[in-house]
């Protein structure tokens, strides 16, 4: 077997994933326009995942909170991953099932948006958290390998990349969130306030709401 075989096989299988991500931009478009509206009047973005899936919310929150292409106004986004101690003190008293459900009940509040992010959508933390996510009234978005599988059905919305490898799902999962941080800066630039006039949240940090 020649050492450019399981290149081709791994570039046409994420040719086809793109594809197909090209086709359903128009759900990343809507996911853009309802973030960007939800977090400039006060609402917040909790992302979670797994590994990989973890880096990828992280990396979603970073270009949110900070910029993605020129400047704007920051957005309130928290990753429910990025805390060690949170995490270890959640799985060592409640188990490794409840990390992010328990954030997400300490922290989502009615109108928030709870993204999840998992290549195979079976994890048991992340599938928890999108029914905490109901609880307090929250959505629940996802972004997944292929479906049906756990996490999709319990959600509200879901972005599920047909591939059948881990290694294309994660890779496509990085495109989305980057053209998905497009779509949000996009609304942000062109229907919302400029930043001195930006809509003021609902509540203070700190308060009740």
């Amino acid at each position: 077997m020649s050492l450019v075989d399981p290149v081709e096989v791994h570039l046409r299988q994420l040719e086809y994933a793109l594809r197909r991500l090209q086709r359903d931009a128009g759900e990343l478009h809507d996911w853009g326009v309802h973030l960007a509206l939800t977090l400039a009047r006060g609402g917040r973005l909790l992302t979670a995942g797994n590994g990989g899936s973890a880096a990828h919310a992280q990396h979603l929150v970073a270009e949110l909170v900070g910029r993605f292409d020129g400047e704007r106004a920051p957005l309130p986004a928290v990753a429910l991953t990025a805390d060690s101690v949170i995490t270890s003190a959640l799985g060592n008293d409640y188990g490794y099932d409840e990390v992010f459900a328990r954030q997400v009940r300490a922290h989502g509040r009615p109108g928030d948006v709870v993204l999840l992010l998992s290549t195979s959508g079976t994890s048991p933390n992340v599938v928890a958290a999108a029914r905490a996510a109901r609880e307090v009234g929250a959505s629940a978005w996802s972004m997944t390998g292929p479906v049906p599988n756990p996490l999709a059905a319990e959600c509200d919305r879901f972005f599920a990349v047909p591939a059948p490898s881990t290694q294309i799902v994660q890779e496509v999962h990085q495109v989305a969130v980057h053209v998905l941080c497009g779509f949000i800066d996009e609304v942000v630039r062109s229907v919302l306030p400029a930043e001195a006039e930006w809509v003021e949240p609902a509540y203070a940090p700190g308060a009740a709401r």
